[in-house]
């Protein structure tokens, strides 16, 4: 990404948001127990992707004609001291390829200014509470005017543009999986009985941050793998586990990866975790190669659906007809989740911005168990780069109560079902790229058949 990255992307923005002025705000630091004490600071996605410029306290003004301001808080001739020698403002916007850049303080009077000649001011949804307190004091509005007022126009506009990636964004989503590709390298060496999980998730963290990466979201790395967002690292894993890793990293320009394995930590799959896997694997696989530009993300996940669900029949865990079971919904006791999302600035890649990005308008989400949290249901378009994760979990409490309330009873066969509680669960995830004729796996490939996976281990 350079200068004139940054420069084309906001005038293609400007192009298509007819009127009005466009406000990107960055973000602010915050503190984690006192003022100085800073969390790892992040900069906004959006921000990221059309100023490019990693600094707290900024914000991006374009007005009607595309002239183009930065703002941001003046030199400290103390920072010197903290920080030692580095760019200053001027030279921010210099990168950015913004002529002009003013002190923040200014910001809001020339807002108020716009609004007082009808200039409309398009901003995105506030997706924290900082962020809509700093909208509220810039546009001179209530905190709930703020909330009730984003820009569609500008959320259209910014999905359409961010969900097409170019050649160099591809590369650089591919630079951040060639390092999930080392942090999986060093996993393997310490996946075994009497060891922690908090073990491989340092060794995997160890990785990224020895080539200074971020982690593009919190890493799981657990062996109750049923439990969707296991953010604790401390179970020790016994034979006979599976412990599964969902971890992701950033690249230079902050673009991410996202990819789990699910990894037997006795180093080979007893035969049930085989028949259990593979029918995960062979959905995976089945939903990719059924991958390409004019098919929905929502028939992916039906195609992933009715394969495991014909896994799980095999298994004898769900019984009756394949396809009227998953038209039903009953496979969902198994798979909660959707099949995947977006993916690119961010790991969930403008989820901020709500349903806009993942449905087309006017078509509102499934109200069906399992289907309600599909993230992407839309239509695939070249230059889409996504993920592929279909799972199975045996979650404990979900199928005591659907046993209890005969949900499915026709589909489900809760007294084999009972005998996998303690099993966890299996999730094989990809990241990939639709091309004009189909799809394409990004990265180097990642062990992840049962024969890869356990050679991978030492087996």
């Amino acid at each position: 990404m350079d200068t004139q990255t940054y420069i084309a992307r906001r005038k293609a923005l400007r192009s298509t948001v007819k009127g009005g002025a466009i406000l990107l705000l960055g973000q602010q630091e915050t503190s984690r127990n006192y003022l100085a004490n800073p969390y790892p600071f992040r900069q906004d996605s959006h921000f990221l992707y059309y100023v490019g410029t990693d600094l707290p306290d900024l914000a991006a003004l374009i007005l009607p004609d595309g002239e183009e301001i930065l703002f941001g808080a003046p030199e400290d001739p103390d920072d010197l001291v903290w920080h030692g020698p580095h760019p200053v403002l001027g030279d921010h916007a210099g990168a950015a390829g913004m002529a002009q850049h003013r002190d923040f303080s200014g910001l809001a009077e020339q807002l108020v200014s716009l609004a007082a000649s009808s200039v409309d001011i398009h901003y995105l949804p506030p997706y924290r509470p900082d962020r809509t307190v700093r909208l509220a004091e810039l546009l001179g509005r209530s905190l709930d005017e703020v909330t009730a007022s984003p820009s569609a126009e500008l959320v259209r506009a910014i999905v359409a543009q961010r969900s097409i990636k170019s050649d160099a964004e591809v590369a650089q989503i591919e630079d951040a999986l060639a390092v999930s590709y080392d942090m999986y390298q060093a996993a393997y060496a310490v996946v075994g009985p009497g060891r922690r999980e908090s073990e491989v998730a340092g060794a995997m963290q160890g990785v990224a941050l020895a080539k200074d990466r971020a982690q593009s979201f919190l890493p799981i790395v657990s062996v109750r793998g049923e439990v969707l967002h296991n953010n604790t690292y401390g179970n020790v894993m016994q034979a006979g586990d599976l412990l599964l890793v969902d971890s992701g990293t950033e690249s230079p320009h902050y673009y991410a990866s996202d990819i789990t394995r699910t990894l037997p930590v006795s180093g080979t799959f007893e035969p049930r975790q085989r028949g259990v896997y593979q029918a995960v694997l062979d959905s995976q696989l089945a939903a990719i190669a059924a991958a390409k530009p004019g098919v929905t993300n929502k028939a992916l996940h039906l195609i992933a659906a009715r394969t495991m669900a014909s896994g799980l029949k095999e298994m004898g865990i769900m019984k009756g007809d394949v396809d009227a079971a998953v038209a039903a919904g009953a496979h969902a006791l198994f798979y909660v989740h959707g099949l995947g999302h977006m993916m690119g600035v961010d790991v969930h890649d403008m989820e901020d911005l709500g349903d806009a990005v993942g449905y087309p308008e006017g078509e509102p989400r499934s109200e069906q168990f399992g289907l309600a949290f599909l993230r992407l249901a839309k239509p695939l378009e070249a230059g889409f780069v996504i993920t592929v994760e279909p799972g199975i979990y045996f979650v404990p409490a979900l199928i005591e109560r659907w046993k209890a309330e005969s949900t499915h009873a026709d589909f489900i066969n809760y007294e084999e079902a009972a005998k996998f509680i303690g099993f966890g669960g299996v999730r094989i995830e990809d990241d990939i790229l639709i091309t004009p004729t189909g799809a394409r796996i990004l990265g180097k490939p990642i062990p992840k058949t049962i024969q890869e996976v356990e050679t991978a281990l030492g087996h």
